[in-house]
């Protein structure tokens, strides 16, 4: 998400009602996708929206608007082009709020890749891995039972360092 992310919108209300009501507006206005949202204290909660600049900026003030209607608006704020750092930032709370299907799922896609994987001769496994994005590999490194680097050194770990670990893992 990370690479697609161009602008980053968020809509603070008081109560889900008008959060919901945002968020559907949003959505509804341009070509924007509702990440998630986080709930803090005294009712506020925060939904986030990503999508390109104009269509987040758009999206935002439609949000705004219907969650002034509903409910209460506690405010609104577009960041475009938002700092790699925030970005990983917000990626981690997407990934801890995500639907337990969602991650059931990604859980589900990586034991696969690491079946089709662990049946491949040395050669054929690097290029395999080579296909895979940074987060499938790191996902397949987490997964892989023994793997020699611990979750901050996955986290961190460039590509081609993981798919040589990988590569190593099987022979």
């Amino acid at each position: 998400m990370t690479q697609s992310m161009t602008a980053l919108g968020l809509i603070e209300t008081i109560g889900v009602p008008a959060l919901i009501a945002a968020a559907d507006a949003a959505a509804k206005t341009a070509d924007v996708r509702v990440m998630t949202f986080e709930k803090a204290d005294a009712g506020l909660i925060t939904v986030y929206i990503v999508g390109d600049v104009a269509s987040v900026r758009a999206a935002v003030e439609a949000g705004g608007e219907e969650a002034r209607r509903v409910g209460k608006l506690v405010g609104t704020h577009v960041i475009p082009r938002p700092d790699l750092s925030v970005s990983a930032m917000l990626e981690s709370i997407w990934r801890k709020n995500a639907p337990a299907e969602s991650k059931l799922a990604d859980d589900e896609a990586a034991a696969d890749e690491a079946a089709e994987l662990s049946g491949t001769e040395g050669g054929e496994s690097a290029e395999a891995l080579a296909k895979l994005s940074l987060q499938q590999l790191r996902e397949l490194a987490r997964t892989t039972p023994g793997f020699p680097l611990n979750a901050s050194g996955i986290n961190t770990a460039a590509k081609a360092e993981l798919i040589r670990l990988l590569t190593e893992k099987k022979d």
